[in-house]
């Protein structure tokens, strides 16, 4: 999907890495009705002038767009690869709405990447469009970078993003992975909080974000070459909040490849992203740079 150009583009920062250069921006959201930032990394390629293809990389709760580009360690490898990274923030800032600072303790107020219904997130809590809409064809116009070469990846809530964008938009990205994803929101307390806050107390409309149910009403496998899942089994949330088994179950239902990836001594944090990052990019690039 073509896009234009980012409106009111300011560079905050940029940070040689690995023969590349991370960077960070400011703009002006029409979606959002609000300035965002996002962080880019662009590898030794793209500085180049090669339209490399892009990982769009979604994080968790309470995180910003310097978390995953601080913590993950993922820019050696997408130097080695020739793989555009893009990290947005995860929620809009800024908009001075009753309960917005509830993000911290996962009520409503965290973005959860999708558009909201009900006043006041609706007016702007549309992650969903800022990401589709916006910021993704933004970025590959502003960067030079191949429009159809696109992934997604995402940790936790940003994996309950990764997942759900996916399959709400079957084609748009050639390549999906996440880790210790929240996989089915309808069935644990954070995503009925944010589910009942964004879109209403109606909870036959939630299962359009919810990424199992997504899985199981797809007629065919939607990644035949697969999707890649790591979860730690000495993550807190594991039990009540992450549900990997409901997205287990919905592939195998549709015979969608899954690899499903369990590690013993493991928790929901960054020590374990920065552990498996690497098998996550090669992941992407097996889709995305043929």
């Amino acid at each position: 999907m073509a896009g234009a150009e980012l409106q009111g583009l300011d560079k905050l920062s940029s940070h040689g890495c690995f023969g590349g250069q991370q960077r960070y921006y400011q703009h002006t959201s029409a979606v959002i009705g609000l300035p965002m930032r996002f962080g880019v990394y662009l590898p030794p390629a793209a500085l180049a002038g090669q339209p490399v293809p892009l990982l769009t990389c979604l994080a968790g709760l309470t995180c910003n767009e310097e978390t995953f580009a601080i913590k993950a360690g993922a820019q050696r490898v997408a130097a080695e690869l020739g793989l555009a990274l893009l990290m947005p923030d995860t929620s809009p800032r800024g908009a001075q709405v009753p309960g917005e600072a509830d993000r911290w303790d996962f009520g409503v107020g965290a973005g959860f990447y999708l558009d909201a219904t009900q006043a006041p997130w609706s007016t702007h809590w549309r992650m969903e469009s800022y990401l589709l809409q916006e910021l993704i064809p933004g970025v590959v116009a502003q960067f030079g970078l191949h429009a159809e070469r696109l992934g997604l990846l995402g940790h936790s809530m940003g994996g309950h993003g990764a997942l759900t964008l996916a399959l709400r938009h079957p084609g748009r990205f050639k390549s999906l992975s996440a880790l210790a994803p929240i996989c089915a929101p309808t069935q644990c307390p954070w995503g009925q909080r944010a589910f009942t806050g964004y879109l209403g107390a109606d909870t036959t409309l939630w299962a359009a974000h919810d990424a199992s149910a997504l899985m199981a009403a797809c007629a065919a496998p939607p990644y035949p070459n697969g999707i890649l899942v790591d979860q730690g089994l000495d993550d807190p949330f594991l039990a009540d909040e992450l549900h990997p088994q409901a997205l287990e179950s919905a592939c195998a239902r549709i015979g969608q490849p899954l690899s499903l990836r369990r590690h013993a001594g493991y928790d929901h944090g960054y020590f374990f992203i920065a552990s498996v990052m690497a098998d996550h990019l090669r992941h992407h690039a097996q889709a995305l740079l043929v």
